[in-house]
């Protein structure tokens, strides 16, 4: 006798539906997992007996053989404890109703429930595979609930669940949670003294998603600045939101961020991350690090030059394709990495290399190898680069009010709104996402400032990368001003930030 029922698995950020194939036969007892399981799985044996015996229910005393097909597709997780123990149920006679509907989840040995990680893009795969209804934990119901067509069913232990399939207690659907509290403000621009120029890269940088890389003495304000870039940035369309909580949901349930934000991340990993913490890694399948828990907001690395070189060179895919591939024995996995890359660094160890206030103690050496963690491929990546000096102390304690981050988000807004307007109907990306073909459409550079790029290029020495992200930040700068094309004064401020990386 055979029975089945309908969970998912997931491969990146995508999910996969998998089949629970039960079957009953003659033999001696016992209980086998088969379909490319990992030790997570093949321990699901001891929790479904335990939850089906304590649940009341009897477990069937023969041979019996459980397949997740399909058996090509690496799996692994706890989340399929719950459709095995149904599958076995349906498949030892009791009449559950499966048909459009799929089930999530871990089971205590009490037979409880327990939430597991990547429902919200197993939800969203299994709704465009024509499944309308889903079963889950209790405390995966919230993230569920944000697909939309839908109808999720939270029951808190496996009897509860096996009565809502029989109809003998049907179980009231899942209602959306609150919305997330507003985030509190953070840094506003107006509490920084000061740093005009930084701020004004700040304002490039969040309106074209463009990189950016803060050079200065220690105390003068680069770890302030990144954060408050935050306070520029528009919020995500519902779409992107959703993209990005389905990446949290992958590790942990998004307990680390709410379901429902539509605020860009911002992550700030320490220096002391392992490789696998940054890019992504893990036992078994991969798992995203925090260059993909940044998508599609900003990645802040304070001192940068104390990460590791294999690090940064890690960023080098990232930065350039979007993505990032994670390979591992078991297969190979693709999460998706749009970020801003926002970095600050001292100018040397002791941090006062070419500081007019205080000596530089370093060694030529030590300054040699220090500044050689940042290799020329990834700093031919970042778009902007600035020098934040010591502020004097009548600047740091002048009455004036500095303009608030408010007045500059309307204009990275407007900007924005620019760029989408670009080429209706499909809509242009963020400006530093422009393929070279689509920038020099959009671009379309006067005379003078062909002229211009052509000569900085031959005195910088910049790569063809480097001229496509000149270009790119100049687009970005003339957006800000309203502009059509780009003119000289656009991408003069464009090659002044470019200059400084000596690319």
């Amino acid at each position: 006798m055979t029975a089945s029922a309908t969970c998912c698995a997931v491969q990146g950020i995508a999910g996969v539906p998998v089949t629970v194939e039960a079957d009953l036969s003659t033999g001696l007892p016992g209980f086998t997992v088969v379909g490319l399981t990992d030790r997570a799985i093949q321990e699901a044996r001891v929790r479904v007996k335990a939850a089906v015996g304590n649940s009341g229910f009897d477990f069937p005393n023969r041979k019996l053989t459980v397949n997740l097909a399909p058996a090509e597709l690496p799996k692994e997780g706890t989340g399929f404890d719950l459709a095995i123990a149904v599958a076995v149920l349906r498949c030892a006679g009791l009449q559950l109703r499966l048909t459009g509907t799929a089930l999530l989840g871990e089971l205590a040995l009490d037979g409880g429930l327990r939430p597991v990680a990547g429902v919200l893009p197993m939800a969203r795969c299994l709704r465009a595979a024509g499944v309308r209804r889903l079963v889950v934990p209790p405390g995966n119901a919230a993230e569920a609930c944000l697909v939309e067509g839908l109808e999720v069913v939270a029951p808190l232990s496996l009897r509860a669940c096996v009565e809502h399939l029989d109809g003998t207690a049907p179980l009231p659907p899942a209602i959306p949670g609150p919305p997330p509290p507003a985030p509190d403000g953070g840094v506003d621009l107006a509490d920084i003294r000061g740093q005009a120029t930084a701020k004004r890269a700040l304002e490039i940088a969040a309106a074209g998603g463009h990189n950016l890389l803060m050079v200065g003495p220690p105390g003068s304000g680069k770890t302030m600045l990144a954060r408050a870039l935050a306070s520029l940035l528009p919020d995500l369309v519902v779409e992107e939101g959703l993209e990005v909580a389905a990446v949290y949901s992958l590790r942990g349930a998004l307990r680390d961020r709410p379901a429902a934000s539509l605020r860009p991340p911002f992550r700030a990993p320490h220096h002391s991350i392992s490789r696998a913490g940054l890019v992504g890694g893990g036992p078994g399948l991969a798992r995203p690090g925090e260059i993909s828990l940044a998508h599609r907001g900003v990645l802040f690395l304070d001192e940068l030059c104390e990460f590791s070189r294999a690090h940064l060179e890690a960023l080098r895919q990232p930065l350039e394709e979007r993505t990032i591939t994670v390979a591992r024995v078991r297969g190979a996995v693709v999460f998706p990495a749009s970020i801003a890359l926002v970095a600050a660094a001292n100018p040397c160890p002791c941090g006062h290399h070419e500081d007019a206030a205080q000596l530089c103690s370093c060694e030529p050496r030590a300054l040699t190898a220090y500044q050689a963690r940042l290799s020329g491929p990834v700093r031919d990546r970042i778009d902007l680069v600035v020098r934040v000096p010591r502020q004097a102390y009548g600047r740091l304690f002048d009455a004036n009010p500095e303009e608030p981050s408010a007045a500059a988000r309307s204009r990275v807004e407007a900007a924005r709104g620019r760029q989408r307007d670009r080429e209706e109907p499909a809509g242009a990306p963020l400006n530093a996402l422009l393929d070279a073909r689509r920038l020099l459409r959009t671009s379309r550079p006067t005379a003078a400032a062909t002229r211009l790029l052509a000569a900085a290029g031959e005195r910088l020495g910049l790569s063809a990368r480097g001229f496509h992200r000149v270009l790119r930040v100049a687009r970005t700068v003339a957006d800000l001003a309203g502009e059509d094309r780009v003119g000289e004064d656009a991408l003069a401020e464009a090659l002044r930030h470019r200059g400084e990386t000596g690319s």
